[in-house]
């Protein structure tokens, strides 16, 4: 058919959820952050990480079954 675009998209995302994740765990201390009752940044980068994990794991998975 045509190119799988699973891979980018799940590279993609797990890059940018270890980034965002990273950088809400860095910020978490400071002043900006005090008055929220949790990191947003935190949680969103974890959701984008566990999508992007589950993208590359299905694409990784159909190239085992079905190599072309």
């Amino acid at each position: 058919m045509g190119e799988d675009i699973r891979l980018p998209i799940g590279a993609l995302f797990t890059i940018l959820g270890a980034i965002l994740s990273i950088y809400g765990i860095v910020t978490n201390g400071t002043e900006m952050y005090a008055k929220l009752t949790s990191n947003v940044n935190i949680w969103t980068g974890a959701g984008m990480l566990i999508f992007g994990i589950y993208f590359l794991v299905m694409a990784l998975k159909k190239e085992k079954k079905n190599p072309e």
